[in-house]
């Protein structure tokens, strides 16, 4: 969570003892106490709250496709530049087929260990950059 690891937690309260000081802790101890205690009664009651709203529906969503870690933007572009059907029981792997400036591209010829240019010879032009 938040990329806290045990060992930046230790020192967060470790520096909070010094700041703080033995009186105060007690003090701030319950009120973070309290604090985490509210917030997980309001996801639960927001959770509730849903699964009453939403009937029988609620047990039939899958919520890990809804999880927003699982958003991907390559694969969304993927895709929708590729015309396979993303709710096919069977994605067939999409064939990328290459025209005559596409073979003949800078990136290609980089690739492929093109000889450096020499004076006359023109700059490797990309017909598929914008």
């Amino acid at each position: 969570m938040f990329g806290l690891t045990f060992e930046k937690l230790l020192i967060v309260g470790v520096i909070a003892v010094f700041l703080l000081g033995p009186e105060r802790l007690p003090h701030y101890a319950a009120q973070l106490g309290r604090l985490v205690r509210s917030l997980r009664d309001m996801a639960n009651g927001a959770k509730d709250r849903m699964r009453n709203e939403m009937g029988s529906d609620f047990d039939d969503v899958d919520w890990k496709k809804l999880d927003p870690r699982q958003y991907d933007p390559r694969r969304i572009i993927r895709e929708a530049l590729t015309d396979v059907d993303p709710f096919a029981e069977e994605a067939p792997t999409p064939a990328v087929a290459r025209t005559s400036a596409g073979e003949n591209s800078a990136y290609l010829q980089q690739k492929r260990g093109r000889e450096p240019l020499g004076p006359e010879q023109p700059a490797p032009f990309d017909s598929e950059a914008t």
